[in-house]
């Protein structure tokens, strides 16, 4: 995983679960890897990476189960989007409507681009399926 400057790194690493649970890579219940076990896999302080767990579990993404680990909660997926999709439309789909006013873009080029995106996609999930 590659940090930027911009965010504070126990963010990214919590933005990087979030992410993994959209990417659906684990299930509600699922063991997650363990603190010490992500930091070393991420080369990072250890306390870096509790932080992160720590907001996990503030936003009931997570839970701890003492002596065995920390786990995804029941809710995590529709938790993890809910939080995702606010936080799109309040913060990047302004600066994202700001642009395509200033480049003269239309809903309807977005639309065709965004169509062409999802066609490519479902050709990739083909192929991976022959």
């Amino acid at each position: 995983m590659r940090f930027n400057d911009t965010q504070p790194i126990f963010l990214q690493i919590a933005d990087w679960v979030c992410e993994r649970i959209l990417a659906r890579d684990w299930s509600p219940g699922d063991r997650i890897p363990s603190v010490r076990d992500l930091a070393v896999e991420l080369e990072v302080n250890p306390n870096t990476v509790m932080r992160a767990y720590e907001r996990l579990q503030q936003n009931e993404v997570i839970y701890n189960k003492r002596g065995i680990g920390y786990f995804l909660s029941e809710d995590a997926y529709p938790g993890v989007l809910a939080m995702r999709k606010t936080e799109f439309c309040e913060q990047e789909l302004p600066l994202f409507f700001k642009k395509l006013s200033l480049l003269n873009i239309s809903i309807k080029e977005i639309e065709e681009k965004y169509n062409q995106f999802q066609n490519s996609l479902n050709q990739g999930e083909n192929e991976k399926e022959q």
